[in-house]
């Protein structure tokens, strides 16, 4: 009988505990990702000096690269920067841009990358895409997924609490992202990856029915884990579409239509993800969903990160048109301006009571 089966595009190594940053040159030599120490490092200027000034004298190998932003053209500049020099892997040290510009330039040099965590804010930490600023605003690359992930959660913990609420609100949303994808699949025949939906639903729903807090090891470890796993299941998917609903086309909506007032990532697609849940009739797990957006310290209606009510509605009208061909509640409904700004009315005064 043959053994049909895929191999699971993932990581050689996931390090998720306090003090991993300890043992990161152990690791990539145990793990034989770099037994001689030439690595090129990806950092920030602010706190990933300070790491570097920790970790220099235990990878005397090693080069360190700044990177000032997360844009295409820093990208393909530490790309070029990199050429030339004999290294084992690329270590992208730092928060999600400098993940996402590490990400873009090892896989322009075909190194393998290591993402090294410095925050919890985004599922794109171990997901096969890079997000970069570009010309036209803001662009998705494909890119491999990383070799290694290390996250020490000592490091993160020093980190604003901000990143880590934002964190949670991204995680959850994979179960609002799932239930669109399975009404694309009933309206539309979209196919379901049913390993990459378990993979994502699971993600969000650890991290949702975890009593604990942001302060809490034992939280931290779950919703880390939570994030990497559904950037494991957009590698599986091939897509974004196993993290990414209508709860993301509301996010990018208002990156698009209020660039200089967004709030973070995940506080929008929290928020987005909870009226996402509502539109589609689910009004109890709305309620849940709020209830622990607002335990953790995350907005749940759109006056808490500085927006009215109508600049919502606007942002949920144009959300369609940030993934043309994505099929979400949004386009389902496909809800006229006044028939949104009726649904949010409805929204705000059930998770109120």
């Amino acid at each position: 009988m043959p053994v049909l089966t895929r191999l699971i595009p993932s990581p050689v190594v996931v390090d998720i505990r306090a003090g991993a940053l300890d043992d990161l040159a152990g690791i990539l030599a145990d793990q034989r990702i770099s037994s001689s120490g030439r690595l090129a490092f990806a950092i920030s200027g602010g706190s990933g000096q300070k790491l570097r000034e920790k970790l220099a004298p235990a990878l005397t190998g090693a080069d360190w690269y700044e990177v000032c932003d997360g844009t295409i053209d820093s990208a393909v500049k530490l790309a070029d920067d990199m050429k030339g020099n004999r290294y084992d892997a690329v270590v992208g040290l730092g928060g999600g841009k400098i993940i996402d510009v590490a990400k873009y330039a090892a896989a322009r040099v075909g190194l393998p990358l290591v993402a090294v965590a410095t925050n919890l804010a985004h599922d794109g930490l171990c997901s096969p895409i890079s997000i970069l600023d570009n010309d036209n605003g803001r662009g998705s690359y494909g890119v491999p997924s990383p070799i290694a992930m290390v996250i020490d959660l000592d490091v993160v913990r020093e980190a604003p609490v901000r990143f880590v609420r934002s964190g949670i609100g991204d995680a959850i949303s994979n179960i609002s992202a799932i239930a669109d994808w399975e009404l694309s699949h009933r309206i539309k025949g979209e196919n379901v990856d049913g390993l990459a939906a378990a993979m994502a639903r699971t993600a969000g729903e650890s991290v949702l029915r975890h009593p604990g807090g942001v302060g809490d090891d034992e939280f931290l470890t779950v919703l880390a884990e939570a994030l990497v796993l559904s950037g494991i299941a957009m590698s599986i998917s091939g897509d974004s579409r196993p993290s990414s609903g209508a709860c993301h086309e509301i996010s990018h909506a208002f990156d698009l239509l209020y660039p200089k007032r967004a709030a973070s990532h995940g506080e929008q697609c929290g928020l987005g993800a909870a009226f996402a849940m509502h539109l589609r009739g689910a009004h109890e797990q709305a309620g849940l969903f709020a209830e622990v957006l607002r335990r953790h310290g995350l907005p749940v209606t759109p006056d808490e990160i500085g927006f009215s009510p109508d600049e919502f509605v606007r942002a949920v009208e144009y959300a369609p048109q940030t993934r043309p061909g994505r099929f979400t509640i949004l386009e389902h409904l496909d809800l006229t301006h006044d028939q949104i700004r009726d649904a949010y009315a409805d929204y705000a005064k059930t998770i109120s009571s």
